[in-house]
């Protein structure tokens, strides 16, 4: 039997993907230029493995021989609890408050290609969650899930921009979407409300001045120059998200119970007086496990000393 739109669709949302999307397998010119520029400029700040497979992010053929088609699929993790902004409490990013998006997603994905595979035997895949040489956001553009914002996130006219993105790569042809317009117009609320101006120019992002980078993928000690820039969050940043009419329009909370608030805040001297042990047991399963526990508590430690 042949794989058509109908199917995939009616799987990947019974498995909870609120967004689904196709596009044709082509060469991103275009992007991989931009890519380079961005590159040049330094703007991956210690993130150096964006330098390499630029062949596969190029041609997902390098990846997957047979590739025909891109399938691109969302999915809804907007929870609307508020924080309760204490004093003594770091900020998690909403994506962060739940289990870990990956354990979550691949084991979908695994199920979903799993049944394409017994509608039909030929089919082959390769499938990624933002941690494979795919230009994620590329392909969820190009197979009509949103348009990307000034801030950098897709952003669809159905849910906002609190979503997962994950892609298929296939050898199946399917009928293809058109590419959504790009709904910014004249807003840059995104741009005005970040806090270190890590949004350069519409669309481009510094990593070396985002607070998601700086306290997650950071390493190192934080610049002095961000000093009373943080507004208390200690793991990740959505001020930027929060701020964006379409999110205030478009949000509704998702169905996965998996992303129900856990990790919401974080107390600063409970990170403070952390151990080993402690850490791994309270985000064994958490996306927070990946500034590991030095991280966590250079970030509070960062929040707390105001000078």
């Amino acid at each position: 039997m042949i794989i058509t739109n109908e199917h995939v669709i009616h799987l990947a949302k019974e498995l909870g993907f609120e967004l689904v999307g196709f596009s044709k397998v082509e060469l991103l010119k275009d992007e991989i230029e931009k890519l380079k520029l961005w590159l040049q400029k330094g703007f991956n700040a210690k993130m150096d493995y964006m330098n390499k497979n630029i062949d596969k992010r190029f041609d997902v053929k390098n990846i997957l021989p047979n590739a025909k088609s891109v399938i691109s699929l969302g999915m809804n993790y907007y929870f609307p609890d508020e924080y309760k902004k204490k004093e003594n409490s770091g900020k998690v990013s909403r994506y962060a408050w739940g289990k870990d998006y990956h354990l979550v997603i691949w084991e979908k994905l695994e199920l979903l290609e799993s049944q394409l595979k017994n509608i039909d035997a030929q089919f082959e895949s390769k499938s990624y969650v933002d941690t494979g040489p795919i230009m994620d956001k590329i392909w969820a553009v190009k197979s009509g899930l949103g348009w990307q914002g000034k801030h950098s996130n897709i952003i669809s006219r159905k849910i906002g921009s609190w979503f997962f993105i994950a892609n298929i790569i296939t050898n199946v042809e399917f009928n293809y979407n058109t590419i959504e317009n790009d709904f910014c117009g004249t807003c840059i609320k995104c741009i005005e409300a970040c806090p270190t101006n890590a949004i350069v120019e519409p669309y481009v992002v510094d990593s070396n001045k985002c607070i998601s980078y700086l306290t997650i993928e950071n390493k190192e000690n934080i610049e002095n120059q961000f000093k009373g820039k943080f507004d208390n969050w200690i793991f990740g940043c959505d001020i930027c998200q929060d701020v964006c009419p379409w999110n205030n329009k478009f949000s509704f909370q998702s169905q996965i119970d998996d992303f129900k608030p856990i990790n919401k805040e974080l107390i600063l001297d409970e990170v403070l007086n952390m151990n080993e042990e402690i850490f791994k047991n309270k985000f064994e399963t958490s996306p927070i496990k990946r500034a590991k526990l030095k991280g966590l508590k250079r970030n509070a430690e960062f929040i707390l000393i105001k000078e």
